[in-house]
């Protein structure tokens, strides 16, 4: 059954250090907020650098993560925390790989399609493949192959005995994939160690929820399939991070959950796309005014967590490490014509 999480971890109250460090969800610290918020910064900032080089001509295409940014990072965190759990990301999860360990040169390589690229060395779709030692896994771009090849390995897990938990992130426009029920379905019946996670914008590239589902909320979705589907604040870190927590636990000892990470898509579809077309100027500028980068920067200064100069230099450190990885990457030399044939195997 879909039930809304009311809280909101994250306010603009008057309550002191001392109360909120007190009220962090478990596991939490005021530190592990800091660090968080820093990496948030340097994701959005190597977001805004790449699609001002798109513009430019040196990037050939990207897809936004701002406003994704506190669901993405918040259920990482509770991922990393627990220790023992698998991803399986999507086209659109920049600031989960970032935060997960990719250095700002790996990310710059990749979408400029030059040689030390991390996953491809330069030959697909930036950041595509796979990251085992961080525990992660993208195959394709194939909107919804993640979810029957994440469901895929959960069912693995659970055969062999091992305790890995499989995360999965989709957006709207996947849930509505045949994947969508494929997945849910043979998860929920066979009780797999997999939290689902909807990262929900609103829009299917240019189509509004309200033409792709006649349903309010995609965890709704869920009691169909025998499992508990979670409506989250999906620009609430804190939300965000708790919610995943346990719904890690769960879905360890009892089984499949879907979480649907109410988002923003604060920039187009991709840098292919014109949003101005179907979305009405006031409704993108309504939207901003949620940014979750800038929520979570407002929280850790009225709580004492940061002041307003750290804030600063921590937006500073951010643009510095994004220009040195700009410079890297644009003096890096393509992929060597030698090497195309490397790692292409024959049907």
């Amino acid at each position: 059954m879909a039930y809304r999480k009311e809280s909101n971890p994250i306010s603009s109250g008057d309550a002191g250090v001392g109360e909120v460090a007190a009220s962090l969800p478990e596991g939490l610290t005021e530190q592990d907020l800091v660090e968080i918020y820093a990496k948030t910064v340097l994701a959005r900032t190597m977001d805004e650098r790449i699609w001002a080089l798109n513009r430019q001509g040196k990037v050939p295409i990207a897809a936004s993560s701002q406003g994704h940014e506190a669901a993405e990072i918040g259920s990482l965190l509770a991922a990393q925390k627990d220790g023992r759990t698998f991803l399986f990301p999507y086209y659109r999860d920049l600031a989960l790989k970032m935060t997960a360990g990719l250095t700002a040169t790996q990310v710059m390589l990749s979408f400029m399609g030059k040689d030390g690229d991390p996953y491809s060395n330069g030959r697909q779709f930036p950041l595509q493949g796979a990251d085992l030692p961080r525990n992660i896994i993208q195959i394709s771009n194939v909107v919804g192959a993640g979810l029957t090849q994440s469901t895929g390995y959960a069912f693995a897990c659970k055969m062999l005995g091992d305790d890995t938990v499989v995360l999965c992130y989709f957006g709207d426009g996947a849930s509505s994939q045949g994947e969508a029920h494929e997945a849910m379905n043979f998860a929920g019946v066979h009780r797999l160690p997999i939290v689902f996670i909807c990262e929900n914008n609103h829009y299917a590239i240019s189509v509004p929820q309200r033409l792709q589902m006649a349903v309010e909320d995609v965890a709704s979705r869920a009691a169909g399939y025998g499992f508990p589907g979670i409506v989250v604040d999906g620009l609430d870190f804190l939300e965000v991070y708790a919610t995943t927590r346990e719904a890690i636990g769960h879905a360890r000892t009892q089984g499949p959950v879907l979480l649907e990470m109410k988002c923003e898509r604060l920039m187009p579809h991709t840098t292919d796309d014109d949003d101005r077309r179907y979305r009405p100027p006031e409704e993108i500028a309504e939207v901003r005014g949620r940014d979750p980068v800038a929520r979570l920067g407002e929280y850790l200064i009225d709580q004492g967590f940061l002041t307003p100069d750290r804030v600063e230099q921590i937006k500073a450190d951010a643009l510095h490490e994004v220009d040195a990885a700009t410079d890297a990457a644009e003096a890096a030399n393509p992929p060597d014509v030698r090497t195309l044939f490397d790692a292409v195997y024959p049907s």
